[in-house]
């Protein structure tokens, strides 16, 4: 009963997240729908690392076939063994506005590059 829970109350941050990103987005206008910026060439991705911060990933990622009703209901895209650099560039583009997912977009800003690239570790080794 704790585990559902403990889910239900992530996914209500992550949607609260989502909102206050949207928001953003909105008072910056569209933003550009292009490829992903690079991440940062001089961070090194600890997987170790990326496990110990995945919490705001796994309510949404964690769950097989998982389906979000913020903003639009659609499948949650699967990240487990994605390239590390796909997924740090992703992050980086949520990041910078490059991207416009306003869950994503909440979420990134709170990483810093170092725990984009762990993050990233972590989940191109997770199969």
């Amino acid at each position: 009963m704790l585990n559902v829970l403990s889910k239900v109350l992530l996914r209500a941050a992550v949607a609260a997240a989502g909102v206050a990103a949207a928001v953003s987005v909105q008072a910056q206008g569209a933003a550009k729908a292009s490829a992903p910026a690079p991440a940062p060439a001089s961070v090194v991705g600890n997987a170790e690392a990326g496990a110990k911060k995945n919490s705001m990933c796994i309510g949404c990622h964690g769950i097989p076939d998982y389906k979000t009703a913020f903003p639009t209901v659609y499948r949650v895209p699967k990240i487990s063994g994605q390239s590390e650099k796909y997924i740090a560039s992703a992050l980086n583009a949520y990041k910078t506005g490059e991207r416009n997912h306003p869950s994503m977009v909440g979420i990134s800003r709170g990483l810093s590059d170092q725990d984009m690239a762990d993050l990233a570790a972590y989940y191109a080794n997770k199969k």
